[in-house]
């Protein structure tokens, strides 16, 4: 078994430039940690403050009908329904948008908003059942515009997974991150 000190220099993340002299190596290892302990102090708060500006911005334009771009895609993904349900449904899709927003904008009722979250997004990919035809320029490699407006909610939903797994206390420590095994010099080397 390895002694502690050499475990620690295993598990050290050492940032090395071959091109740069001692002194701007060692700069460059205590900006790199920096950059680290900063991305872990605000990303989540970050994150929740993105999140809840798309939601709140793109539920406000299905408010006045017309103006999303994205609803004739709805309207398309809804054509089973009757029509005198489409624009009701709309406003409420718009209201429940907005409600995701401002809970990821105040950081309340997590739990809640992470739950109106995971709906909404099962809606929002449904045109990959209910209207494929829109989503694909030539299938199964080009996306149209549509379908990487679609496609791009996985990028949503796993946001919404890493917010919602600080829900009781999780969150980022560039102290797990500096001495994880994962991140060790000689494991980057395997």
């Amino acid at each position: 078994m390895s002694s502690t000190s050499e475990l620690k220099k295993r598990q050290s993340i050492q940032l090395e430039s071959p091109f740069l002299n001692t002194g701007s190596n060692r700069r460059l290892n205590q900006l790199d940690r920096l950059a680290t302990r900063l991305m872990a102090q605000y990303g989540l708060r970050l994150l929740s403050l993105s999140m809840g500006l798309v939601f709140v911005w793109f539920g406000a334009l299905k408010l006045l009908p017309g103006v999303s771009p994205a609803e004739p895609l709805i309207r398309d993904t809804l054509d089973f329904l009757p029509r005198s349900l489409i624009n009701p449904l709309i406003l409420l899709l718009a209201a429940w948008e907005v409600a995701i927003g401002i809970g990821f904008l105040t950081g309340k009722a997590k739990r809640i908003v992470l739950v109106l979250l995971m709906l909404q997004m099962a809606g929002a990919m449904s045109p990959l059942l209910l209207a494929p035809e829109r989503l694909w320029g030539a299938f199964p490699f080009v996306w149209s515009l549509e379908g990487q407006y679609v496609f791009k909610d996985i990028i949503l939903i796993s946001a919404g997974l890493v917010i919602g797994a600080t829900n009781r206390g999780g969150g980022l420590s560039p102290k797990r991150l500096e001495h994880s095994p994962h991140n060790s010099s000689e494991s980057a080397g395997k």
